[in-house]
């Protein structure tokens, strides 16, 4: 039978382009072609070297299962001598027509659809040959096993640029076969944006470095894929200088970093730039002395109404929804922020102060509109902050502490306002900056003082306690009155501080006294607390200062003003049942001058009210019925009363006549430093137990 030859008319086409794909045609060589029929590989085709190898018809050939040729292989085997992507090179036993198992050197050449395969077989003929394709052989599986079947994706240049090989991880990174790649047909992989970046660090490879180089590469299918190719130095003698590059994928790592990324700089619930990413956008944005940046900070006004009444989830929405008006109302280009709970800043690049203004105006008129939330209209409104950058900012966080300045004096206007900081509200905003600073080091540094006033029985006149009275002389600015540093205090977050260095220095003292007058030492100090003092840590406190300084509870008072305790009456009752269990006692300061319920007076834990001095003032023109109702009131409950503000001896005696327990004013002794104190009570007689 003679074999079909490539030349022959009735071959169909694509086999014989399956067959000058991989090597040219000659009869000393046996080709045959493999191609996938259903489930299984056949022969479609064979030349005349084949069939003297083999000695089969050429009919029968045409018809034979791959695996029928090569019975010592296993299915899996079988898999990789018919591999998709590359060419494979095994030694294996032939069945030749005879039934006899002849050895011979096979290679499989993959078309590039990857359903056929050109298949070469040599009979190795002698004994050397056979010891030189065993080795070669072996070192194929090695190298098969390190590099092809790695999931690391591997280029092998033993020359230039030219690849002389790609594993299987590579073809399936970029969805080619291996014959597509081998020379320098893997240069088409290569993003063309990043080409000549990947064309350099070859060269640098090929001259002896170790290099890498991030870049995409190309699917076949068209996707991009972000890497990392890191290319080292190969010698092959008798060759030349090549490369071995190995390719790390980073496009979902890249993703995940992208993700985490916005994150940390937006906020989640309106998917607007946080205070991290603001600060980074005006930073970069700044420039002393250039002016035409300007910020817009704005505060909802009500926004706890919403949150109280309707809810946390009807808060959100309306903070979405105000995020979304805001989007839609700035110009193109701006910035919108969230800065925190219900505050939003709007960043605008070369603008003057009228077009900020008005851009202002017409974000607040946005904002007005009615939304729906919970089944009630509500429309949003906002006290705005506006600043313009001049020459005094010199940094670029001054521009958002300015219009967060210039917000708070929109607040103060009524709501719902624009305002925009002028020179002299910037003056003093930051000169208040000042005095904050200069609090916060006095407190660290003790170098505030106290002055101490007596509280004297109403019956005898004997002094019976003292007032502690925090004072400030600041070495520029003077004395600083407490009615200016106690609200600064507490509107800084210094008032713990403040709090905490009253009463330890008061608890000091009272040692002290101890220590200088004995018995005639003062046996009670009261101690002012802060409405921000009054919560669960307090107690603790008041336990740590007495132990330091080794006093029983007795010596301490705590007062607390009216207003104070009503801001959260039931919490108030539970620190003040706490303080009464550690045994001190609690006075109620400026007693009067609040809206508190005389119901829930009755239930509250305390010993003492301290008549507020605008009553005791009221003495001198004749009128004492606030005074006296308190007096009174207070005698029902079992409280005792101190009376402030004692001017005259005459009010003192009215105060007597009234039932007031106790008196503390000017006209009977005035504030004064530990050491006078220590010498006054000296010379005052005992105090009563």
């Amino acid at each position: 039978m003679t074999a079909v030859s490539a030349s022959d008319d009735h071959v169909p086409p694509e086999i014989v382009s399956s067959v000058f794909y991989s090597a040219s045609v000659s009869d000393s060589l046996a080709l045959l072609v493999a191609e996938t029929s259903g489930r299984t590989q056949r022969f479609a085709w064979a030349n005349e070297g084949a069939v003297q190898l083999l000695g089969y018809g050429l009919e029968d050939l045409c018809a034979m299962p791959v695996e029928q040729l090569f019975p010592t292989l296993g299915g899996g085997e079988l898999k990789l001598l018919l591999r998709r992507e590359r060419s494979a090179r095994r030694t294996l036993h032939v069945r030749t027509a005879s039934g006899a198992l002849v050895e011979a050197g096979v290679l499989t050449t993959p078309s590039p659809g990857g359903r056929r395969w050109t298949v070469m077989l040599r009979s190795t003929a002698n004994e050397q040959e056979r010891a030189l394709r065993a080795t070669a052989d072996a070192h194929e599986r090695r190298f098969s096993a390190l590099t092809e079947r790695s999931p690391v994706p591997t280029l092998l240049s033993e020359q230039g640029m030219r690849l002389a090989h790609v594993n299987d991880a590579f073809c399936g990174l970029v969805g080619r076969g291996a014959e597509q790649m081998l020379g320098t047909g893997w240069i088409d992989t290569v993003h063309t944006d990043d080409l000549d970046a990947v064309i350099e660090q070859v060269s640098a490879a090929l001259d002896g470095g170790e290099v890498e180089v991030q870049a995409r590469l190309v699917r076949d299918d068209g996707t991009v894929r972000t890497t990392i190719i890191r290319f080292a130095h190969l010698f092959t003698p008798g060759v030349g200088a090549g490369f071995v590059a190995t390719i790390e994928d980073i496009t979902e790592r890249l993703a995940f970093e992208a993700r985490l990324a916005h994150q940390a700089h937006h906020d989640p619930l309106t998917e607007l730039p946080n205070r991290t990413l603001l600060a980074q956008y005006v930073a970069e944005r700044f420039r002393p002395g250039v002016g035409g940046l300007a910020c817009l900070f704005l505060d909802l006004d009500n926004f706890k109404v919403v949150n109280d009444s309707l809810g946390h989830t009807a808060g959100d929405e309306l903070l979405i929804e105000v995020a979304n008006r805001l989007r839609a109302t700035v110009r193109p280009g701006d910035l919108v922020a969230r800065f925190g709970g219900d505050e939003f800043v709007v960043v605008c690049e070369q603008v003057d102060e009228e077009a900020v203004v008005a851009l202002a105006e017409r974000i607040a008129a946005a904002l007005a509109r009615p939304l729906r939330l919970g089944g009630v209209d509500v429309r949003p409104h906002a006290s705005v902050g506006v600043t313009v950058q001049t020459a005094d900012h010199v940094a670029a966080e001054e521009l958002i502490r300015d219009c967060d300045i210039a917000m708070y004096q929109a607040k103060a206007g009524g709501k719902g306002r624009i305002s925009v900081l002028d020179q002299a509200g910037r003056a003093e905003a930051r000169d208040k900056l000042r005095m904050v600073t200069e609090l916060r080091d006095a407190i660290d540094n003790r170098e505030l003082t106290l002055l101490y006033q007596p509280i004297f029985s109403t019956a005898d006149r004997t002094p019976v306690a003292v007032e502690s009275l925090a004072r400030w002389q600041h070495p520029e600015r003077g004395p600083i009155s407490p009615t200016v540093f106690v609200p600064l205090a507490e509107e800084s977050g210094l008032i713990a501080g403040l709090g905490l260095f009253v009463l330890d220095e008061t608890c000091r003292q009272l040692a002290e006294w101890d220590r200088l007058m004995g018995a005639a030492a003062p046996r009670r100090a009261n101690v002012n607390v802060s409405a921000l003092q009054l919560d669960g840590n307090l107690p603790a406190q008041v336990v740590a200062a007495l132990q330091r300084h080794g006093l029983q509870a007795s010596r301490i008072s705590i007062e607390i003003t009216e207003s104070a305790l009503m801001k959260d009456p039931q919490s108030a009752q539970q620190v003040l049942q706490q303080l009464r269990d550690i045994g001190v006692d609690l006075a109620i300061d400026d007693f009067g001058t609040g809206y508190s319920s005389l119901a829930y007076l009755r239930h509250l834990p305390v010993d003492c009210l301290k008549v507020d001095r605008s009553f005791v003032a009221e003495l001198s023109d004749g009128h004492s019925e606030i005074a006296s109702a308190v007096i009174a009131m207070a005698r029902n409950l079992n409280l005792s009363t101190v009376a402030e503000g004692v001017e005259t001896t005459e009010q003192a005696d009215e105060l007597q006549r009234l039932g007031a327990t106790y008196l503390q004013g000017f006209s009977l002794a005035e504030p004064m430093t530990g050491g006078h104190a220590a010498a006054w009570f000296a010379t005052h007689g005992e105090t009563a137990p």
